[in-house]
């Protein structure tokens, strides 16, 4: 192989890799605190956040029927102004309120920083601890909970405030992680 055509396959494979690396979102594995036996009834369903519908709450149920969690997701932005500029879900065990968001990895304050304890805040800014489209997966309890943002919009385009965001979410007994999906 000459010179010429060595660096256009190099090209190509850098192309390819980067190309590849772009179609799968990043796979963020978190395991929350609360370490319990609770299953719950397996669902999987889209959400539509916008600024008309800016929260949403749904009950899960256990796997004996039974309402045991309340899941919301409600906006996050600016003190003392109604612009949205990220969502933040929160999972809350109705037999146990006081624990309040069960989908922290950690309690402490000194791990908020870390990816793995911020799996919870879906923010789509450049500068955010976990990227807006990744894929994340905790385990609560003896189940696992998928959050995955599919599409998000800014009005105006250049600024950081959202008018529309999808999110898909799945609650499962399963390890949803697939042979592919490395956890960071």
């Amino acid at each position: 192989m000459n010179r010429r055509s060595f660096l256009i396959f190099i090209i190509i494979m850098f192309l390819a890799i980067t190309l590849g690396a772009q179609s799968s979102p990043p796979v963020f594995y978190a395991e929350s605190f609360r370490q319990g036996q609770t299953r719950v009834l397996e669902e999987k369903f889209d959400v539509k956040l916008t600024p008309q519908d800016r929260t949403y709450n749904e009950r899960i149920k256990d796997s004996r029927g039974n309402d045991h969690y309340v899941f919301s997701i409600v906006p996050a932005g600016p003190e003392g102004d109604t612009s949205i500029t990220s969502w933040k879900v929160k999972l809350t065990d109705l037999t146990h309120p006081f624990y309040g968001n069960i989908l922290l990895a950690s309690r402490q304050a000194d791990d908020s920083g870390s990816p793995r304890n911020n799996l919870w805040i879906l923010n789509p800014s450049n500068f955010a601890i976990v990227p807006a489209k990744a894929k994340r997966i905790i385990k609560i309890d003896d189940f696992y909970l998928v959050l995955q943002v599919k599409t998000f919009h800014f009005t105006p385009l250049d600024s950081p405030y959202l008018d529309s965001m999808n999110v898909s979410i799945e609650f499962a007994n399963t390890d949803p992680r697939s042979a592919t999906d490395a956890p960071k």
